[in-house]
């Protein structure tokens, strides 16, 4: 390691850069819709509230730290891209992002599909009810025992992402008796406007079967040959938090260049393409997402216009939102404990959760907003970094962002935009509890993950 590398990381210290921030907003008190679930608004007295409740009767009921999810607004989500795709394609939702039972049953009845990369979101999926065939299943190594769970369940398909997966999936399913519907994800070489760890579709990374040097044509060969798979499709995923389309037109062409080839050297048509998912959403409100309205055209266009010149039928697209439908669903309520005023450079400002709540601004550098949601204040704004609990340096909630100068301890905050891969990526550093997941719906408020115990923790500690 360099002498003059910290421990903490480059970012560990950071101060300000004359011009670096822009200004506070006019009104620390006004909610930009873009970035709070759709029932949130502020009432007359000040305070927050979602699907009908106040913030401060959801504390006092469920504790803080909590995950609120606003069930209507998840619901109209998968309704409008639903509809924005309509018959002619197949919408999965990314089951990483956030999922639960009731998060299936939700799916189940708005009619989305639903792709899981393990056999534990595997379980729950089948366990909540969601039909197999209705369910893709995911992931760069899976076991034996999965590709068995998922075969033997009757899935509707199974994503290959490497030579030896083709012949495991092969070699189960020919065992149990089976013939898998099967889709061979390929890496086309695009570079996702999107951080290093998030973009999945250039060749230095561990997804997928590259196109280039012929590999993915020769994974589309053994798939063929092979009689317990049925091969249906290409898949392609270029990134995550993704706003401009240019990567999916680049990443379609490549896709359908293949389908052309597979027909000049089999003489078949694959009928089906996944362009993934990784369209992105308003954390801030510099934030400019499309409408899934949008998305749907432009991905559409892109595809058959690619396949009109290369000949070809328009395959079924399929795409995979999982971020871009609950992430702006949800919101996590914190309670401020601390306040350390840096003179010249900032206000810490610590809340009783943290990066085990929270792991993407540490991980990914990620931006998100905060609101003080338990009151009004008309003070004057002051620049803050929200910062957890834990013993690390690193554990920072929202690094930069403006509260009301009057804030105290006792107050309520909350950031927003954190449906998505919050709790699902939350941990137990520090021996912390994860934090329970709230549904509020038109007045009523119900769990359905319920908060950790101490309980739960020795349970695993087995001693």
């Amino acid at each position: 390691m360099s002498r003059s590398a910290h421990p903490a990381g480059p970012r560990h210290a950071d101060v300000l850069t004359e011009g670096h921030y822009a200004a506070p907003p006019a009104d620390l008190n006004v909610l930009d819709e873009k970035v709070w679930a759709r029932t949130v608004s502020r009432n007359d007295d000040g305070v927050v509230a979602v699907g009908g409740i106040e913030v401060t009767r959801l504390a006092e009921e469920f504790g803080t730290p909590a995950y609120f999810l606003d069930e209507s607004d998840f619901r109209a989500r998968c309704r409008a891209w639903a509809d924005a795709f309509g018959r002619d394609a197949d919408v999965f939702y990314a089951g990483k992002a956030f999922l639960s039972r009731a998060v299936v049953r939700w799916l189940r009845e708005e009619g989305l599909n639903l792709d899981v990369c393990s056999g534990g979101e595997l379980t729950t999926a089948l366990g909540a009810g969601m039909p197999a065939e209705r369910i893709a299943f995911h992931g760069n190594n899976k076991t034996v025992a999965e590709i068995e769970r998922a075969i033997e369940a009757g899935v509707g398909r199974i994503v290959l992402d490497s030579f030896q997966e083709i012949v495991r999936v092969s070699h189960v399913a020919q065992r149990l008796g089976k013939r898998q519907r099967v889709q061979i994800r390929v890496t086309v070489g695009v570079e996702a406007h999107t951080h290093e760890f998030i973009a999945t579709a250039h060749e230095d990374q561990k997804f997928g079967i590259a196109l280039a040097g012929g590999e993915a044509a020769e994974a589309v060969r053994r798939t063929l040959a092979l009689d317990g798979l049925e091969l249906i499709g290409i898949h392609s995923h270029i990134g995550s938090q993704i706003f401009d389309m240019a990567g999916f037109e680049v990443s379609a062409r490549r896709v359908v260049q293949l389908l052309a080839e597979v027909r000049d050297e089999h003489g078949i048509e694959l009928p089906e393409i996944d362009l993934g998912g990784g369209l992105g959403i308003a954390y801030t409100s510099d934030d400019d997402p499309r409408e899934p309205h949008e998305i749907a055209k432009a991905l559409s266009d892109i595809v058959t216009r690619e396949c009109e010149a290369a000949g070809l039928a328009t395959p079924r697209i399929s795409v995979e939102p999982g971020r871009a439908i609950v992430g702006p669903t949800a919101f996590t309520l914190y309670e401020v404990g601390t306040l350390k005023h840096l003179e010249g450079l900032r206000t810490y400002v610590s809340v009783d959760g943290g990066m085990s709540d929270n792991i993407r601004t540490a991980l990914y550098d990620a931006e998100y907003s905060v609101a003080l949601v338990s009151r009004r204040s008309d003070a004057e704004p002051m620049l803050v970094r929200v910062v957890g609990k834990h013993c690390e340096s690193g554990d920072i909630v929202v690094k930069d962002a403006f509260l009301p100068s009057d804030l105290a301890p006792g107050d309520l905050i909350a950031v927003p935009a954190t449906g998505a891969y919050c709790r699902s990526m939350a941990s137990n550093y520090n021996h912390a509890l994860r934090p329970p997941v709230v549904a509020v719906r038109d007045g009523e408020a119900r769990v359905i993950v319920r908060r950790e115990t101490e309980e739960d923790l020795l349970r695993l500690d087995v001693g």
